[in-house]
């Protein structure tokens, strides 16, 4: 999926049917907007969607693969430069970004310079929707930068708009990052920009504002095609193909529930997010020290993977097919080398109540202060011990969920609709199950969720997203999706906040269709 950005004439290609009319009043708000406080209309408009991820969670940072879509809520960056000598009337030596967000009662106004041959600076501490901008602004400029050592970025006013929950496990964050990094590629000549690039960039990003994200955010955002879902792998490096949904009567149909309990992996990083990470990362250094493996750097956030792991005892293999590995010295195929990771878990990492630092430095043959300089410095975390088998074994076993349900979504001949959407829901309630008591990401909450929508008839429900609160994802027959609604506003909002506006609940539940990625 190395091709450019598209460039979209009109909105009617990025939304649903139904949707089109409150876009095109939401569109020409943004526009009218721009005009009111900048005296001027933008020169174009980014976009970038939220997602949704089907199946493969908490796996995308250990560089095993995801089956994500994107959705129809995004976010917009609107965009104008100053001109040449407007820009030069202030300080020579640095540009100047005006951002303004349309719901400014949430998302106040900000101001940065920034020296023409520095970047913006990030406070990772404080937890601000410009951070974001921010980032996606040194993304892009880096980018330029490669190409031209003496570039200098141009003083611009943005207004940004979106509609993606934030804290929703819907990845506002990162469609944030892609819109920004697209919009400042674009005002500085960049044409076309390429996905890939655009996605690398992104990712690494991402991390500045104190998160040590995976890949599958950015990528679902930019990625994706509208009406189907989207394989992405990252090892031996980034790809993407999109994945058509099989056509069966009634169609399969995807519900999202917000669960209303907050999940700002940002925030929550250092007791969450990041510890997982750091956990997962720990547990491939452990397998490898037991095994007397040397691991190689990859572009995991920590360098070191799980995958990474399963290629240096595979002698490197890479394919994701299910064929017989040619690469290195296996002819084993993904699927059984994954088996076999799964079950040398609980006899490498055997310590059911988790190792402590000490306990982990000994066994890498390192002090406790050098094992935090190089796992936990950079992003810091709070824990007195590393659940490290339990979150190798999810690992292990999301990734053999993904393959299956890839291999069913492409199976030359589709099973029927009696035995397609049962095995597939039966996948994604094995990963709410792995979620809970393996990752331990999800919340009462989530579970409440899942439990709610299966017993009113869904095929399958799991959390999406980090977890930790936020949204669910569910399977559900067309021919019951009222009944699915009506179980979880009467059984579990109404519960929680009898008196729910109806606008809430129209916000509370929405059928989920394959969104279009990034376009200018």
């Amino acid at each position: 999926m190395d091709e450019p950005v598209p460039v979209a004439q009109s909105i009617e290609s990025l939304y649903p049917d139904a949707n089109i009319p409150g876009q095109q009043k939401r569109w020409q708000n943004l526009l009218a907007h721009f005009e009111e406080k900048y005296g001027k209309r933008p020169l174009f408009v980014a976009r970038s969607p939220g997602r949704v991820n089907l199946i493969g969670e908490h796996v995308d940072y250990s560089l095993y693969e995801v089956l994500p879509m994107a959705i129809s809520a995004d976010v917009l960056v609107a965009l104008a430069l100053l001109d040449e000598e407007e820009d030069r009337k202030g300080v020579d030596e640095e540009a100047v970004i005006t951002m303004l967000n349309t719901n400014s009662h949430k998302h106040r106004a900000s101001e940065c310079s920034i020296p023409r041959e520095g970047i913006a600076e990030i406070d990772a501490t404080q937890h601000e929707w410009t951070s974001y901008f921010k980032a996606g602004f040194n993304g892009a400029v880096g980018l330029l930068r490669r190409g031209n050592a003496n570039f200098s970025p141009r003083s611009m006013q943005i207004l940004v708009d979106g509609n993606v929950p934030a804290g929703g496990g819907l990845s506002s964050s990162a469609a944030l990052v892609c819109a920004s990094a697209l919009a400042v590629l674009r005002a500085h000549g960049r044409e076309p920009v390429m996905k890939k690039e655009l996605v690398e960039l992104a990712i690494v990003s991402e991390r500045e504002v104190g998160v040590n994200s995976g890949g599958m955010d950015q990528s679902a955002s930019v990625f994706s095609i509208k009406g189907d879902a989207l394989r992405v792998s990252f090892s031996p490096q980034l790809d993407a193909a999109a994945i058509p949904f099989p056509k069966v009567e009634p169609p399969i149909t995807f519900m999202i529930a917000q669960s209303f309990v907050s999940s700002d992996k940002h925030v929550t990083a250092p007791r969450c997010y990041n510890l997982r990470v750091v956990e997962c990362t720990l547990a491939a250094e452990m397998m490898a020290k037991t095994l007397a493996l040397q691991l190689q750097d990859d572009s995991a956030p920590l360098a070191r993977s799980l995958r990474g792991l399963q290629d240096v005892y595979y002698g490197r293999g890479n394919s994701v097919d299910g064929t017989d590995l040619t690469t290195g010295n296996s002819s084993t195929t993904y699927k059984t080398q994954l088996e076999t990771m799964l079950s040398m878990v609980s006899s490498i990492l055997d310590k059911d109540d988790g190792y402590t630092r000490e306990e982990i430095a000994k066994a890498l043959s390192m002090s406790v202060s050098a094992l935090e300089e190089k796992y936990m410095s950079k992003f810091p975390v709070n824990a007195i011990r590393f659940m490290l088998g339990k979150r190798a074994q999810h690992v292990f076993s999301e990734a053999l969920r993904v393959v299956a349900f890839k291999e069913l979504l492409q199976a030359s001949t589709s099973p029927t609709r009696s035995d397609l959407l049962p095995r597939l829901g039966a996948l994604m309630n094995e990963t709410q199950e792995s979620c809970r008591e393996a990752y331990e990401c999800s919340c009462p909450e989530l579970d409440e969720l899942c439990t709610v929508a299966r017993d009113a008839g869904a095929y399958g429900s799991r959390l999406t997203g980090a977890g930790w609160g936020g949204c669910t994802v569910h399977l559900v027959p067309m021919d019951k999706m009222g009944d699915i609604r009506d179980a979880l506003i009467q059984k579990y909002y109404r519960i929680r906040e009898p008196d729910i506006t109806e606008d809430k609940l129209q916000e509370a539940v929405i059928v989920s269709e394959p969104g279009q990625g990034s376009v200018m």
